[in-house]
């Protein structure tokens, strides 16, 4: 099983551990092991980073004050993906893909051409 490292004692615990059993901070929210809670590091606010404060789209009622949240999201790290997704659109890798799923498909077609050429060129 994974292990994470507890914010406040850092302590080594279970990824799905909702309580630390060191020092009883909670870990995950709700009591749900299936719920991350995001805690702020310091005496930063997790709104500075935050992808929901930045477009305004937050309704959490501590913003912009947040030091835990459930529903936090990097700002940096969405950029980021959202830089790989775009690279990932190319028409080159899009192409590949695409010759990676009709493989069978032009294969069938390439032995039916030369067939072809064979037929024609003995006739």
């Amino acid at each position: 099983m994974a292990t994470v490292s507890c914010p406040r004692c850092h302590q080594l615990v279970e990824s799905q551990a909702i309580t630390c059993p060191y020092c009883r901070t909670t870990l995950k929210a709700f009591g749900h092991p299936g719920i991350p809670l995001h805690r702020a590091t310091g005496d930063e606010y997790l709104c500075d980073s935050c992808t929901y404060h930045a477009d305004d789209t937050c309704n959490f009622p501590q913003r912009p004050y947040a030091k835990d949240c459930t529903l936090y999201q990097n700002i940096a790290e969405y950029q980021l993906q959202q830089e790989q997704q775009r690279q990932d659109n190319s028409f080159s890798t899009t192409f590949q893909s695409w010759i990676k799923r009709n493989q069978t498909w032009l294969l069938l077609l390439g032995l039916l051409l030369i067939c072809l050429l064979i037929a024609l060129s003995t006739s």
